[in-house]
């Protein structure tokens, strides 16, 4: 025995039309590793349910190491599942189903990223934990398996020995997490140096949200309604205004709201005022202060504690995110 550490086996399953980044994200920052460490800390491949190339979604094909059944049969430390745009559409494969479920028992760790959970939980591996997954597939993924408890603002989630990561470019976030678990800290923060990407990412993944304005919803004179609200933010939406405005008592009119939109209108008022926010963060060059006031806060600590509350970061993390460089004209970034 000459006492050198034994690298880390690392598979990543990529099925037809995956999300090239939910494969390549994570072995860059495997592979950076190793560099950073100085030996082969890591042995990465790339496995598929049949020979031939894996078509990715963005056209662009993939060669895998090894196929899932036949000749993957060395020990794995950790195995991975990247997701696929499509994930939510298509039945789960019986092969993969059944091949995740024997080999993920077997590991040290397991887990997804991005919709790749939707092929863990059909294999019955999330039942009873707690998960993410990219926020537009999140309630999806809660309501179709609902024994699996999903935050849809984490950027990943450690659960015992799973792990899973929201979605597409948390999948390095994910991946630099796992070498900071086995490599240390100070390695970890090398290997985010070199990738020109954060140690820890500010805030969840609730920030890149791109709600917009809410769609309106129920009979046609609500809709008008929260038309009226979304361009209208700065002004007093009270329960007893807004059901002066469609001349109903106000009792009525909230259990009316709440019934055909589906939340209160306060929530509602709020949420709508949050978008028209995060549009004048992006954009302008108003002080928090006059950003509340503009969209209908009582203070800027009001508009912090709502920002807080859907977005998941305050206002001037947002603005130091999001705030769009065309705002000095001739400015190069």
């Amino acid at each position: 025995m000459n006492g050198k550490p034994t690298a880390r086996t690392v598979v990543i399953v990529a099925l037809p039309w995956v999300q090239l980044l939910d494969v390549a994200g994570p072995l860059d920052v495997f592979a950076e590793a190793n560099v950073q460490a100085g030996r082969a800390a890591y042995a990465l491949f790339v496995a598929a349910t049949e020979p031939g190339p894996i078509f990715s979604s963005s056209g662009v094909r993939l060669m895998p190491d090894r196929i899932i059944d036949r000749d993957l049969q060395e020990p794995i430390d950790t195995l991975l599942v990247a997701g696929c745009p499509n994930a939510t559409e298509i039945p789960a494969n019986a092969n993969v189903v059944g091949w995740l479920r024997r080999r993920a028992s077997r590991t040290r760790r397991f887990g997804s990223v991005c919709s790749g959970a939707f092929f863990l939980a059909a294999a019955g591996l999330l039942d009873g934990r707690r998960v993410t997954t990219h926020w537009a597939v999140a309630d999806t993924l809660a309501s179709k398996f609902p024994s699996v408890t999903v935050d849809k603002d984490a950027i990943y989630v450690i659960d015992g020995k799973l792990r899973t990561a929201a979605g597409v470019t948390a999948g390095l976030d994910l991946a630099l997490a796992l070498v900071e678990e086995d490599l240390g800290r100070e390695t970890a923060m090398k290997v985010a140096s070199q990738l020109v990407m954060f140690f820890k990412r500010p805030g969840g993944q609730m920030q890149f949200t791109r709600k917009g304005a809410a769609v309106p919803a129920g009979r046609a004179a609500l809709q008008e309604l929260q038309r009226w609200v979304a361009a209208n933010p700065g002004l007093d939406h009270r329960v007893a205004n807004l059901a002066k405005r469609m001349e109903l008592s106000p009792r009525h009119f909230a259990r009316l709201f709440r019934a055909e939109v589906g939340i209160t209108p306060a929530t509602w008022v709020e949420e709508a005022r949050v978008n028209a926010a995060r549009r004048l963060l992006e954009f302008g060059n108003e002080a928090p202060k006059q950003v509340a006031i503009r969209c209908g806060f009582a203070d800027a600590d009001t508009l912090r504690r709502a920002f807080a509350r859907h977005v998941g970061v305050t206002p001037a993390e947002y603005r130091k995110q999001f705030a769009h460089m065309a705002e000095v004209p001739g400015q190069v970034p």
